[in-house]
């Protein structure tokens, strides 16, 4: 498990926590311009170019007040550094004649710095590495130039850099650093640009190998500019299409096993129905493999294949005199029909089957991966970060100057590094016994942050279904209310009809009436 140093809380992620080790001491807003301007400008430092962390920020906690750690307060921050520290004094301010000395190590410090520096320094080296090849690369006995001398003191800065990595970084024994070191993928590919760059110096020096030097030397300058794709891991868009691009990589080496099944099938068929008599190996590999390739895009050489095309010409089917040069071999046409036929079935395999097999795989790597990207990005960035952290201040080739002053504060005055508490791999009891007490409270503190929550939501709940229930039970009573009006109307309405009905019976059975048109009658329904 490795813990930071920084201000945690229970209301800060880890990602930024990261960020604040990122950034160091420097505000997080700060453009790239102003880090660059400072990076080529030191003095500008001391200038407010840059903001840096003031102290009032960095004393905010005193460790001198007794922290209440079995608080509940969700508002409690605490320094997990301080906690791993066997230290228990508060830090004092440092003193204003200490200014200058607090602002240069607090911007060579951060590890955005080292990798601006890496990355800008690296593309100065590849210029340098380019233009060396292409203007500047003497065969001997003329010997190196001064731009190639400079060249090889930059790439044996790199190479220390490296054994630093590999042998001097951590606490473990060397083999098991070693062991380490060695299951970066970066790491390999540094290795082996390193090598190839050694490998081809050598071969340089000699007149003999000094194309092969040439040669290997352009080589390595391709591994060297394809390292540059690990600064993209910085990225939150570009970091997680290094996995996609790596994922595809596998599926490309599936896909060739399929066409190369197809090429050796399609090849050597029409190879041998076509040239019979040719023994050249060279050439007998060439059209069985790269012609084949170089149809599948397009290039088909229709002169040498279809028979109505084929020029008379100056040729022979003697083997001897192919194999001597001395006549170009003759195109058999007694099968041409078939290898049309065949050539008809390759492209249609090749073109539209395996090719959109290839993109089929690609859409399901790509939608694999992007739908996690957020977390393969996380873990880029969480390596990068640790990987800058512990890197020097300096870059190639200035980086011996760090590696002398590293030398000198750990093997001669014995001073630890303060990094150490950043990220540290193994803790003491006492250590161990602190941070366990800082998780449990942390984990009470989230427990009650969480019940509070859940608590006010289901007070919330309530109330609405408390407001809901007196408006039903408000309806309720308005309707109970109509119910008991239309029952009283309707008693009164059945007294007057059957009032009315008596009256006109009795005026019925009086004279008043006699003479006169009869009562109308109720109309039934």
């Amino acid at each position: 498990m490795r813990i930071t140093e920084l201000h945690l809380s229970p209301v800060l992620s880890p990602q930024s926590l990261l960020t604040q080790n990122w950034w160091g001491e420097m505000d997080q807003s700060t453009p790239v311009w102003k880090l660059l301007l400072t990076f080529f400008c030191p003095p500008l430092i001391f200038t407010d170019l840059i903001t840096f962390r003031s102290m009032d920020d960095d004393l905010r906690l005193d460790p001198s007040q007794p922290m209440e750690m079995d608080s509940l307060d969700t508002d409690v921050k605490t320094t997990v550094g301080y906690m791993m520290s066997e230290n228990t004094d508060p830090p004092s301010p440092p003193s204003p004649r200490r200014f200058w000395l607090r602002r240069w190590r607090q911007f060579w410090g951060a590890p955005v710095t080292a990798f601006l520096g890496n990355v800008v320094m690296y593309l100065l080296f590849l210029f340098l590495f380019s233009y060396v090849l292409l203007m500047d690369f003497s065969a001997p006995p003329a010997g190196p130039s001064a731009s190639e001398i400079i060249l090889y003191i930059w790439v044996f800065t790199l190479v220390c850099e490296e054994v630093r990595q590999g042998c001097f970084v951590g606490s473990q024994p060397v083999l098991q650093r070693v062991r380490q070191y060695l299951q970066d993928t970066w790491n390999k590919f540094d290795i082996t640009a390193l090598l190839l760059f050694i490998l081809g110096v050598i071969c340089r020096l000699f007149p003999d190998s000094f194309e092969s030097g040439r040669t290997i030397l352009c080589l390595d300058f391709m591994v060297f500019t394809l390292r540059l794709i690990h600064i993209f891991a910085v990225n939150k868009q570009l970091g997680p299409k290094m996995i996609i691009v790596g994922r595809m990589m596998k599926d490309v080496f599936l896909f060739l096993f399929f066409l190369g099944v197809w090429l050796v099938a399609y090849g050597v068929t029409t190879e041998g129905l076509l040239l019979p008599h040719d023994r050249r190996l060279p050439w007998i590999f060439r059209r069985v493999f790269y012609r084949p390739y170089l149809q599948i895009f397009g290039q088909i050489p229709l002169n040498e294949i279809d028979a109505a095309l084929i020029a008379a010409a100056n040729c022979t089917y003697d083997p001897v005199a192919i194999l001597m040069e001395e006549a170009q071999p003759c195109t058999n046409t007694y099968a041409n029909w078939l290898v049309l036929i065949l050539l008809v079935v390759f492209l249609l395999v090749a073109n539209i089957l395996l090719l959109n097999l290839l993109i089929a795989m690609f859409s399901y790597t790509f939608a694999k991966v992007q739908g996690n990207s957020d977390i393969y990005w996380k873990s880029q960035r969480y390596n990068l970060i640790l990987e800058y952290h512990n890197r020097p201040a300096l870059a190639p080739p200035f980086i011996l100057i760090s590696h002398l002053h590293l030398f000198i504060k750990r093997h001669i005055r014995k001073v630890q590094s303060s990094k150490g508490r950043h990220f540290l791999l193994k803790l003491s009891e006492t250590q161990d016994a602190r941070l366990l007490t800082w998780e449990s409270v942390q984990k009470e503190n989230y427990l009650v942050a969480q019940k509070r929550q859940k608590r006010d939501a289901d007070t919330e709940r309530l109330r609405r279904t408390s407001q809901k229930v007196d408006q039903v039970l408000k309806q309720l009573s308005e309707i109970k209310e109509s119910e008991r009006r239309l029952r009283t109307l309707e008693t009164k309405m059945e007294y007057c009809t059957t009032a009315l009905a008596w009256m006109v019976d009795v005026l019925a059975q009086s004279d008043i009436a006699k003479g006169r048109k009869a009562p109308p009658a109720q109309k039934k329904d």
